[in-house]
């Protein structure tokens, strides 16, 4: 800082004052300081401005799965976000969702110097208390169900699923068949059990549920089953991919969607306008997801006193998004009494 304060012929105040973006320079003494660090190649030392001010301006972010489309989206919103205000993001992915493996990770995450910790959870853990995270740390946690225990936020599951039902009921289905994701999600389940009671609240019938893991092979999979169903009008996929590996089995099969078997996804991923037909769907809004992540915990790190008052479930609403893929049943099964077949 000396050497460019003597180049630029000013203070090292005021190279002090450029290099922190503070006013009270002038512009033409402000580029007189810009090409002093130029010729230097000076930079200023991030580690001892975050010793000064107590912050190192980092995010931490703990997921247990890189695999699904949701978490990734997730993740890409919570980086930009932090980045818009300032802020980088350090990725710490744990392999087995063990308290130990949770554990290593924050304490991983404490050595790597960040300020505060977003978790993805998307399985079950804090919901059902196998997990439990270290206290005294600055935390939000994106897709889980964990009370008022922690600051959360999350998609509106229940109410996509409810919205992705009552369409293909409204459209004059008797019933709808579900195609959820894996045992273990809380998103899948959360969507499987709004599917169940908006059906039995219409006094409709429940089939079988068939189970996926989130990829479109396993879509194609279930696919192949339900075509053989005759009396499956109506499928409500709990994600895109396995909707596009079920439209694949559908057309290989000879049946036709919409035309003989409406098809509902959840997600609105970019490509699904592109599917072919084109996929009704529910909208996730993961910009707002990750905006709202960020700014949970830039709260709690500004005002830490309010740390054990702000816990609480955010939820941000979905959208049904009408395309192609969904049209009245058949002639002839309309509202008929659905006979599922296990």
């Amino acid at each position: 800082m000396a050497d460019v304060a003597r180049v630029a012929g000013v203070s090292s105040q005021t190279v002090s004052r450029v290099s922190n973006g503070f006013p009270g320079v002038t512009d033409e003494t402000r580029r007189q300081v810009l090409a002093a660090m130029r010729e230097l190649g000076y930079r200023p030392n991030s580690a001892a401005r975050a010793l000064k001010r107590g912050e190192f301006r980092t995010l931490g972010v703990i997921t247990f799965s890189l695999s699904t489309m949701g978490n990734i989206r997730t993740l890409e919103a919570i980086a930009t976000s932090a980045a818009q205000q300032g802020y980088a993001v350090t990725l710490l992915p744990v392999a087995v969702p063990t308290q130990d493996e949770v554990n290593g990770a924050f304490s991983r995450l404490g050595e790597l110097a960040v300020d505060a910790v977003i978790v993805i959870m998307e399985i079950h853990l804090l919901d059902a208390a196998t997990v439990s995270l270290p206290p005294g740390v600055q935390v939000v946690v994106a897709d889980s169900d964990a009370g008022d225990r922690y600051t959360v936020v999350d998609t509106d599951q229940v109410g996509g699923a409810r919205d992705a039902v009552r369409h293909l009921l409204d459209l004059g289905h008797d019933t709808v068949w579900h195609l959820a994701g894996p045992e273990g999600s809380f998103a899948a389940q959360r969507r499987a059990n709004a599917w169940r009671a908006t059906l039995t609240e219409a006094g409709r019938l429940p089939p079988p549920l068939v189970r996926g893991d989130w990829s479109a092979e396993s879509g194609y999979r279930a696919g192949l089953r339900l075509a053989d169903q005759q009396d499956c009008t109506a499928v409500f996929a709990a994600n895109d991919q396995m909707a596009l590996g079920l439209l694949r089995a559908l057309h290989e099969r000879g049946r036709r969607v919409p035309d003989d078997i409406s098809v509902v996804g959840f997600d609105d991923i970019p490509e699904s306008a592109s599917f072919l037909p084109p996929l009704t769907t529910i909208h996730q809004d993961f910009a707002e997801v990750g905006r709202l992540c960020v700014e949970g915990v830039l709260g709690k790190i500004r005002r830490p006193v309010q740390e054990t008052t702000g816990h609480g479930t955010t939820l941000v609403p979905t959208r049904l998004v009408r395309r192609d893929s969904t049209a009245p049943p058949p002639p002839g099964q309309e509202r008929h009494a659905a006979r599922p077949r296990s």
